[in-house]
């Protein structure tokens, strides 16, 4: 059995800095045309001019021959003025503002600690079309953990999209019913992006006879009854959710470390992880609109006119990937995938 579908776009991802470069870029420009790049840096990237510097840093380890366009983003800070949206704008490669919860995430200390600091900042975003993609969680350590999603929806994100209803926003990595009931009820300006970890996992397969740290990110997952949402949500027709890998490596040794670190390296077969998780549910179908039409469409991008094609070829999972010197341990380390994806070809458009 086969799939073709257009070349889809990834519109979430972590490529990180540095030797990480050459295994991660590869990773996800061999599959995905077009990729939303995290800003979450050491330091992170809060400026234009920082902006385009790190995306020449990724374009040049792009493999010779394939079609990839990093989008860029910015990462807001209680110090980001309008002027920084309008340098934003201005630089012809920034797709959207990031907004981390002070100490929420991975490098998010210098994140914004309340969301009034940033009113003006908002206001430009609006003046200039820019989304505000959001990392949704609270980071009160009073609250819950598996809590903290629904408590920022309910607290933070509702009200600040009824103060400014033009915003374009983007609830990155849903992890909730909540999640999916609020983007579902707020309108064409709100759209949702949605990990294979939390379409295929529960707290379970974290949890359940011993911690496993190749599934543990943030937001973290949850109960089942929450990953079965997001599954009818990414499997059904409403456009507003679409494909975010959410794809984030950390070297082995700081995942298995005492206080291993949030992420799940999902970019060398996200696809055929989608894939598996769509044809379990009878939706193969609909895979081509949430990898390759929903984002494309929420962003006002042209859709991409290259194909990509899906095979019934079983694939293992290589248990490490080479990051220089270190390893990386890729998400189903050393299991085999139901799926193989024929290399991409090259637009004629």
């Amino acid at each position: 059995m086969e799939l073709t579908l257009t070349r889809p776009d990834d519109f979430h991802v972590h490529l990180r800095d540095g030797a990480f470069l050459a295994t991660t870029v590869p990773a996800t420009a061999t599959t995905f045309a077009r990729a939303i790049v995290m800003p979450n840096l050491n330091p992170p990237l809060c400026h234009a001019q920082q902006v385009v510097a790190y995306k020449k840093r990724i374009q040049a380890h792009c493999p010779e021959g394939i079609v990839f366009e990093p989008l860029m983003t910015l990462y807001l800070t209680d110090r980001t003025t309008p002027a920084c949206i309008q340098a934003a704008r201005h630089s012809g490669c920034i797709y959207g503002a990031k907004l981390y919860p002070a100490n929420v995430t991975t490098h998010s200390a210098a994140g914004v600690t309340a969301l009034q600091n940033i009113y003006p900042v908002l206001e430009q975003m609006i003046e200039c079309n820019l989304p505000l993609l959001v990392h949704g969680e609270v980071s009160d350590p009073d609250i819950d953990i598996f809590d903290r999603e629904q408590v920022f929806i309910e607290q933070q994100l509702l009200p600040l999209c009824q103060r400014y209803p033009e915003l374009k926003v983007v609830l990155e990595h849903i992890t909730t019913t909540d999640a999916v009931d609020f983007v579902r009820t707020a309108g064409d300006q709100v759209g949702a992006t949605i990990t294979p970890q939390h379409l295929l996992y529960n707290r379970n397969d974290l949890l359940a006879g011993g911690i496993r740290p190749h599934y543990y990110c943030l937001p973290i997952l949850k109960r089942d009854r929450h990953r079965q949402a997001l599954v009818a949500a990414a499997t059904g027709d409403d456009p507003s959710f679409f494909l975010g890998t959410d794809s984030a490596p950390h070297l082995q040794g700081m995942k298995e470390s005492a206080c291993g670190c949030a992420g799940c390296f999902s970019a060398p077969y996200a696809l055929q992880l989608y894939a598996e998780l769509f044809n379990s549910v009878g939706r193969l179908q609909r895979l081509e609109a949430f990898a390759s039409h929903n984002g494309a469409d929420f962003y006002g991008f042209a859709r991409n006119h290259q194909k990509i094609t899906l095979s019934q070829r079983p694939v293992t999972v290589p248990e490490y990937i080479r990051v220089g010197e270190e390893r990386v341990i890729p998400l189903r380390a050393g299991e085999s995938l139901l799926w193989s994806v024929r290399p991409s070809t090259r637009s004629t458009q």
